[in-house]
């Protein structure tokens, strides 16, 4: 397993010929730290309020180091506190003499768990006695879907544990799957924010989502949302995920709206995105292009089945190792998005098979390369975290597919039970990096030789 030094992208880059594995890890910590939350909150916060309070509301996976930043930025002699659920393991460690005002609490994700709900109890009763005065400023990062849980009347925490794992194995892409969780929750979807009023309320969020929409990051629980319960509906019936009876006839009946653009309760708010993929991906391209590599950023908002997207990816890289079409080698080709990863059923009491996103993709990948000379890779979650794994990524190179046969592994075997981790493990290509503390998603790069 790859535990590299988390290297530092303004230092050296390594020489990509002779340490290729080094090279395409050096450009996943440019991206990284590029979306750090101190990197770009700065710009956004407004003047502590003349008279009222500053009451800080947050949730995701950057959370954590989103506290810690804004702790660091705000004047020492102005009030601050508030609440920040973030998942376990996902808190930095405090900078020496950085006084927390701002609580931070850990639940779980991607299934959300009593700690998460008690959270989001908490956060919501902190709206209560807000006035025109006071300002919310609301740290908002991916994972915030999870972490702020508080189901709609009707639905137990273990019905939202079941429903959020039908989600997660369906294949539903992320836009689909928070549609759902927004009408069965009272504090996502905007009613945070709605809760919030008369207060002026700005949002600090980290786009984890393709397009970079505030309604679909972390289910928008600051932002009005445009979908409808009977999106939701026809949502859940397509994937045949099952609602009790109550919360079926509640969501016909649209008595667990959303609140809608135009709401008056969110006059005056701002939303201000401080971190991207397509930033962190440029940030990348950067440190390549800086040793004198053409760069391809293909999009950040690739989505798809995980193995199917990798599929294409070596496609278009065996293409330019052999042809130099599209791309002239030698080149590096980046992306990111958030692919989804359809679970297979299993036979009766076949182990499940354990990876994520990253895994599944480099899977496809590997099958699509046919052993393809002159190709290394890089797939990794930004957040340090592939799925619900311990490692972030998976590397890729040209002798990956030899190595596994020389280890009994086979390729397929491992794709019929979604289990990239077990054949990455077994030819030590696990990136391991620990949380990140922030989140801007999928990372793939490529680099041709």
């Amino acid at each position: 397993m790859q535990h590299l030094a988390h290297s530092n992208p303004l230092a050296a880059c390594p020489d990509y010929r002779t340490e290729p594995r080094a090279f395409l890890r050096a450009l996943f910590d440019a991206a990284v730290r590029d979306a750090q939350p101190l990197h770009g909150m700065h710009r956004y916060l407004p003047k502590p309020p003349a008279a009222g309070r500053t009451v800080v509301l947050g949730a995701g996976k950057a959370g954590g180091a989103m506290a810690q930043a804004l702790e660091t930025l705000w004047p020492v002699d102005a009030l601050l506190s508030g609440l920040v659920v973030t998942r376990y393991g996902h808190v930095p460690p405090r900078p020496p003499g950085l006084a927390q005002r701002i609580e931070v609490v850990e639940a779980a994700h991607p299934v959300p768990d009593a700690a998460g709900l008690n959270a989001s109890q908490r956060i919501l009763a902190l709206t209560q006695g807000l006035t025109e005065d006071d300002l919310v400023l609301c740290l908002i990062s991916g994972g915030g879907s999870a972490l702020l849980t508080l189901p709609c009347d009707g639905l137990t925490l273990d019905d939202k544990q079941r429903i959020n794992r039908a989600l997660l194995d369906s294949g539903a892409h992320i836009g689909e799957m928070n549609c759902v969780r927004k009408h069965l929750s009272q504090i996502k979807g905007g009613r945070l924010a709605a809760a919030c009023a008369p207060a002026r309320v700005i949002t600090l969020t980290i786009s984890d989502v393709p397009g970079d929409d505030p309604s679909v990051i972390a289910s928008g629980p600051t932002v009005p949302d445009a979908s409808t319960c009977a999106d939701a509906l026809e949502i859940l019936a397509r994937y045949g995920i099952a609602v009790p009876a109550s919360v079926q006839i509640a969501l016909q009946a649209g008595s667990l709206e959303t609140p809608k653009p135009g709401d008056a309760r969110f006059a005056g708010h701002e939303v201000h995105l401080i971190a991207t993929p397509w930033s962190a991906l440029q940030a990348a391209a950067d440190v390549a292009r800086s040793v004198g590599l053409a760069v391809h950023v293909l999009s950040d908002e690739i989505e798809g089945e995980s193995r199917e997207v990798g599929k294409v990816h070596a496609a278009l890289a065996r293409a330019a190792a052999r042809r130099g079409q599209p791309f002239e080698a030698p080149c590096v080709v980046l992306s990111g998005g958030e692919t989804t990863v359809t679970v297979r059923p299993r036979p009766p009491g076949a182990v499940r098979g354990r990876g994520g996103r990253s895994g599944e993709f480099a899977l496809g990948l590997v099958q699509g390369l046919q052993a393809q000379a002159g190709v290394w890779a890089l797939a990794a979650d930004t957040d340090g975290i592939d799925g619900s794994e311990d490692n972030a990524g998976v590397f890729v190179s040209p002798d990956t597919l030899g190595r596994a046969a020389a280890a009994g592994l086979r390729l397929d075997d491992h794709l019929s039970r979604n289990d990239a981790w077990g054949f990455f493990s077994g030819l030590d290509d696990l990136l391991m990096t620990g949380p990140t503390h922030t989140n801007v998603n999928d990372f793939r790069a490529l680099l041709i030789l």
